[in-house]
This record gives C-alpha cells, structure tokens and sequence, in this order.
C-alpha cells in the first residue's frame, strides 16, 4: 500500500450525532486517530464530554455538546456552536437514532411515533441541508447518514423505524442529485450490530439465530463500520455520491 492509499484526516472537522456511545462513539475515536477533529454531540452532555476527554488524549481538539437533534432548534444551536469553535464542518455524521420496543402497531402512539420519526429522518434532513449549504458555499465536504437494513427489510417490531430509514435511505439520493458536485451525500446501512440498543435483545435467540439467517453467525462490532466511515469521508471515495452501502453480515 502505497502512502496515497491511507486514509489521513488531518485537518478534517467531523461532527457526529449519537457520538458518545455505540457505533458514534467508535466513529468518534476512530476519526480522531486519522487526524480529525471532532464534534460529538448526544442528548447527554457528560457523555459527549467523556468521549470528547478520549480524543483529547489522543492529541486532537473536540468539542462536546449536548442536543436533542429531533428539535430544529437544538440542530440550529449545534451547528453555530460547530462554526463558532472551528469555522467550518467538513464532515457530518447523522448517526444519532432510536428504535423503541412495543407489543403490536396500536401500542405506538401518536407521541411515540413523532419521537422516531423526528429523530431518526427530521433531524438528520435539518443537519444536512444547514450544513450542506455551508459546504456548498465553502470547500465542499461529505454527509454520511446511517441507516439500517430495516429501511429494506421491515419487520413488525420496527414499523415507524424501518420508514423513517427507509426515507433516510431516499433522503441521502436527493441530497446528493442537490448537493452536488462539492458535497457528496452517502449512507452506511448496518445490520444488526452489538451496541448499547442490542442490551435489550434476547442475545441467546440472536445467537441461536444468526447461525442460519446471518452468513458471518455472528452481530456485528461497533468498531466494524469505523473504516467504511472514513472511506465515504475521503477524497478515496471522490466520485462517490448518493450511495447505499449496506454493512450486515451477509443477513437475510
């Protein structure tokens, strides 16, 4: 591998919702080890704070911040702060999503349902279109939404989150037809992976499961999307826009 072929962020301004734990977290930190600077942004400040103190350690600046993304408003708040503290986002991240359990559709209610969906696609559109005009403006960058295999493949557990991804799924094409040629718009699409949501799963029926309906038989780690991530990050993937890439282990 030649010099050219490593993905070197040095530089970089990378934001990302849901950053303080799971696969954000290890976006977070793995990011920060190719050289970026990061704003970590969840719901909780002390966890963004926690993460932020990692990075820092490792030589990079980063600033933490607490915001409800599903409000426009906290959106709004999240990105002056960005600007403010580093004048520019080179790289979003809308990772910040949820997935509520319940017993069957009528159980979802109206307020549960604007919950999903405001988190998982209204916060996400505002980021991009906020911070993708700065882009636009400026020197261009990427936006990485992360979706889920469920936008694809629904299930009666994940009604109102499989719809939501599955606009967010639509929603990373049209922004990248707007954005384009300075910003590119692209979407990891994971299966299911081992992070803090999977501590309400049954793990023994996952387990047993996945042995016939997944062809690596196994969840997947959140440190297992990291690489993705900064490919679609990079200039590697410069004439990458408005793709899917979906990250599941081979399940079905």
């Amino acid at each position: 591998m030649t010099a050219k072929h490593i993905i070197d962020m040095t530089g970089k301004v990378v934001l990302i919702t849901g950053g303080s734990r799971g696969m954000g977290r290890e976006m977070a930190l793995g990011f920060a080890a190719a050289g970026a600077d990061i704003i970590v942004a969840s719901r909780k400040y002390a966890n963004c704070d926690a993460v932020a103190e990692e990075i820092r350690a490792m030589g990079r600046r980063a600033l933490p911040f607490g915001a409800h993304v599903a409000q426009w408003g906290d959106c709004d708040r999240l990105i002056d702060a960005a600007y403010a503290e580093f004048g520019r986002v080179d790289v979003l991240i809308n990772n910040a999503g949820m997935s509520p359990l319940y017993e069957k559709p009528t159980d979802i209610t109206e307020e549960l349902y604007d919950k999903v969906l405001d988190l998982n696609l209204k916060g996400p559109f505002r980021l991009a279109s906020v911070i993708g005009e700065r882009m636009m403006e400026g020197d261009g960058g990427s936006i990485i939404n992360i979706s889920s295999v469920a936008a694809i493949r629904p299930r009666k557990n994940v009604i109102t989150y499989a719809a939501a991804k599955a606009g967010l799924n639509a929603m990373t094409e049209a922004l990248a037809d707007a954005m384009g040629p300075k910003v590119r718009v692209n979407c990891i699409m994971p299966g299911p992976f081992l992070t803090d949501i999977s501590k309400a799963w049954d793990l023994r029926a996952f387990e047993e499961r996945a042995q016939t309906t997944i062809a690596m038989k196994r969840g997947g780690q959140p440190d297992e999307v990291v690489a993705a991530a900064l490919y679609l990050a990079s200039d590697h993937a410069g004439y990458t826009t408005g793709a899917i890439l979906k990250i599941d282990g081979g399940s079905r």
